[in-house]
C-alpha cells in the first residue's frame, strides 16, 4: 500500500523523475526528523566530547552502584510485573468467575497512576505514622517501633512493588489481546488429551503469547530505567537519579552525558532483544476462521482464589493511591484554591497540549511526505524518529537543554548586538524547552497513528483527487484529513496525557518558579507534605483516567 501512495504523482501525470527540483515535502520531512533526532545525537556527541572526563572517577565510584540497581530494578520490575500481567491475561481470557466483567478492564487502572504517585501513596500509609502501623500500636498497645517488626518501607523492594503494580498492565494487554486471538480448537484437543488447567497454560497458552510477554516486558523494562520521581523517593541510585545527581550537583555536564549514553545502551538493547524475540517466535493460524476461546466457568474456592488475584494489583495499583489522595484532598480542602495549583494546571495545559497539537502536525506532516515522495532518505529515515519514545526524559533533557542553552545564550547576544535590547533568554527561558523535549519524547504515538491511518485508505481515493488537479495539500486537507481524524484525535489525546504524567523531563527543563502538575506533586511530596500534593496528584491521575477508558474503549 506504501508503494501505491509513493507512486501516486507519477501516475497523475507529474514527471517521472525530477531530481534537481526542490521537494517540500521531502525537505519538511527530514527537517522533521532532524529535529527529533537532534537531541540523542546531542548526547552522544557530549558524551564523547566532554568539557571534563570523568569517566574514570565514575567507573570507580557510583556508575558499578548506579548500573547494578538499575539492572535489578529492570529485571525484578519485569518479572513480577510479567508473573502478574500474565496471569491476570489468562484467568480472564480463559475463565468466568465472580467479577470477571469488571476486573477485566479494571485491570487497566493502574496505568492512570504515575509510578511516583503510587510511591508517595504507600509511604504515606504503611509510614511509622500511617494509619496502619498507627492501627497496630492502638490494637496491641505497642508504644514505639521497638516493640514490633514492620518492614523498611523505603527500600529498593519497595520501590519494585510499586513499579510493578503501575507498570503490569503494559504486559496484561499485550497478553490478553494474545490469548482472546488464539483458536479454541487448541485447548480443546489438549483438554482432550488429559491436560490440566496448568499443563494447558505452560504447554499451549504461554508458548503462543511469547511475542506479547516479551514486548510487554521490554516496555515494562524501559520505563523503569527511565524512572526518577519513585526511585528518588525511595532513596534507591539509579542511572537516572545519577544522571540528576552528576548534571544538577557535581554540575558536570559531560558527566550526566555519559551515563545517558549508559542508559541509551539498555534501552536499546532492551528494543533489539523484544523485535528478535518477535521474529523468533513466529504462529500461523489457519486458513479457515478460528474457533474463539471458550471460557470456562469457575465456582467456589477457586472463583473466589481467581477474583483474588485479579483484585490485589487493582487494589494496590489504583484503589490504594487513589483513596491515600483523596483523603488527604478531602482534609485538606484549603489547597484546592492555591494560586500554585492554578498556575500548575495552566502550564500543564498549555505546554501539554501545544506539545501534543505540534506532534501530531508533525507527524502527520512527516508520514504524509515520505508516502507522497518515493525517495529513500526519507523512507529510511522514518522509523529512527520513534526513538525518542524509548529514550528516558533524563537522557532527552541532557540532549535538549546545553545545545539550546548555548543557541539561547548566541541568540540573546546578537539581539543584543545589532538592537542594544536584552531580550533574554528566550527558549530556555520559557517553556519552549520542555514543549520540545515532549515533542520528541512522544512523536512516536503520533507518527504511529498517522501511519496506521494514512495506510488503511485505498490509494485510489488520493489518486483521484491529484487527477482532478489537487495539490498535495489540497489532497491531504479533502481526502485525508477527514478520514483519520478520529485516529488524530486518539493520538493527541494520548500524547497530551503523557505529557502532563511526564517528570524527568521537565524536572530538568522547566524555568525558575515553573511548575507543571507532575512536578508541584513532586516537590511537595519531597517536603513530606502529601495533604499539599493530593489536589495536583488527583488531577493527574484524572487526566490519566481519560486515556485508560480511551484504551479500554478501543480494546472491547
Amino acid at each position: 500500500m506504501t508503494d501505491q501512495n509513493t507512486q501516486a504523482p507519477e501516475m497523475c501525470g507529474a514527471p517521472r523523475k525530477q531530481p534537481m527540483r526542490p521537494d517540500l515535502w521531502s525537505a519538511g520531512a527530514l527537517l522533521i526528523a532532524f529535529l527529533v533526532i537532534l537531541p540523542i545525537a546531542s548526547v552522544v556527541w557530549i558524551a564523547f566530547h566532554p568539557v571534563e572526563n570523568i569517566w574514570p572517577h565514575l567507573l570507580a565510584t557510583t556508575l558499578p552502584r548506579y548500573l547494578t540497581n538499575s539492572l535489578v530494578m529492570m529485571l525484578s520490575v519485569g518479572m513480577l510485573s510479567a508473573m502478574i500481567g500474565v496471569g491476570a491475561a489468562w484467568l480472564v481470557a480463559m475463565y468466568r468467575f465472580a467479577g470477571v466483567r469488571w476486573l477485566e478492564w479494571m485491570l487497566l487502572f493502574p496505568l492512570a497512576i504515575p509510578a511516583y504517585v503510587g510511591a508517595y501513596a504507600l509511604v504515606d500509609f504503611l509510614e511509622y505514622a500511617g494509619p496502619v502501623q498507627t492501627m497496630m500500636r492502638d490494637t496491641f498497645g505497642w508504644a514505639t517501633s521497638r516493640d514490633y517488626w514492620f518492614p523498611q518501607i523505603r527500600s529498593r523492594g519497595a520501590a519494585i512493588l510499586v513499579m510493578s503494580l503501575s507498570l503490569y498492565p503494559y504486559v496484561y494487554l499485550l497478553t490478553r489481546s494474545a490469548f482472546r486471538e488464539q483458536s479454541g480448537s487448541t485447548y480443546d484437543v489438549a483438554r482432550a488429551l488429559g491436560a490440566g488447567p496448568l499443563k494447558r497454560f505452560w504447554r499451549v497458552g504461554l508458548p503462543l503469547v511469547r511475542p506479547a510477554i516479551a514486548a510487554g516486558v521490554a516496555i515494562v523494562m524501559m520505563e523503569t530505567v527511565s524512572d526518577f520521581g519513585t526511585v528518588e523517593f525511595f532513596a534507591v541510585q539509579t542511572l537516572t537519579t545519577g544522571i540528576f545527581s552528576v548534571w544538577l550537583e557535581a554540575n558536570n555536564a559531560g558527566g550526566a552525558a555519559q551515563i545517558s549514553g549508559i542508559v541509551l545502551l539498555l534501552v536499546l538493547l532492551l528494543v533489539g532483544l523484544e523485535k528478535t524475540s518477535r521474529r523468533n517466535q513466529r504462529f500461523h493460524e489457519g486458513a479457515r476462521r478460528t474457533q474463539p476461546v471458550e471460557r470456562i466457568t469457575l465456582r467456589g474456592m477457586r472463583s473466589g482464589l481467581a477474583m483474588l488475584f485479579c483484585t490485589l494489583p487493582v487494589l494496590g495499583g489504583f484503589v490504594l493511591p487513589t483513596a491515600v489522595m483523596t483523603s488527604h484532598a478531602l482534609r485538606n480542602t484549603e489547597y484546592w484554591s492555591n494560586p500554585n495549583l492554578g498556575r500548575a494546571l495552566w502550564n500543564s495545559i498549555t505546554v501539554g497540549g501545544g506539545a501534543a497539537v505540534i506532534t501530531v502536525l508533525g507527524a502527520v506532516f512527516l508520514v504524509y511526505g515520505v508516502r507522497l515522495t518515493g525517495r529513500r532518505i526519507p523512507r529510511l529515515i522514518l522509523p529512527l524518529t520513534t526513538i525518542g519514545y524509548a529514550a528516558p526524559g533524563a537522557v532527552l533533557a541532557v540532549g535538549i537543554l546545553i545545545p539550546m542553552a548555548a543557541a539561547d545564550h548566541a541568540l540573546a547576544d546578537f539581539v543584543e548586538w545589532l538592537t542594544g535590547v536584552d531580550i533574554g533568554l528566550v527558549m530556555t527561558g520559557s517553556g519552549f524547552a520542555i514543549v520540545f523535549a515532549y515533542c520528541v519524547r512522544f512523536f512516536a504515538i503520533a507518527q504511529g497513528a498517522a501511519d496506521g491511518a494514512m495506510g488503511r485508505i485505498s490509494p485510489s481515493l488520493p489518486m483521484a483527487a491529484r487527477s482532478l488537479g489537487r495539490t498535495a495539500g489540497g489532497t491531504l486537507r479533502t481526502v485525508y484529513a477527514p478520514l483519520i481524524r478520529g485516529s488524530l484525535l486518539t493520538a493527541l489525546l494520548l500524547v497530551f496525557v503523557d505529557c502532563v504524567k511526564e517528570l524527568p523531563a521537565t524536572l530538568l527543563l522547566r524555568p525558575f518558579n515553573y511548575n507543571t502538575l507532575s512536578t508541584l506533586v513532586y516537590e511537595q511530596a519531597s517536603l513530606e507534605n502529601i495533604g499539599e500534593a493530593s489536589p495536583a496528584a488527583l488531577l493527574v491521575i484524572g487526566v490519566g483516567m481519560l486515556a485508560v477508558l480511551l484504551l479500554a474503549r478501543s480494546n472491547r
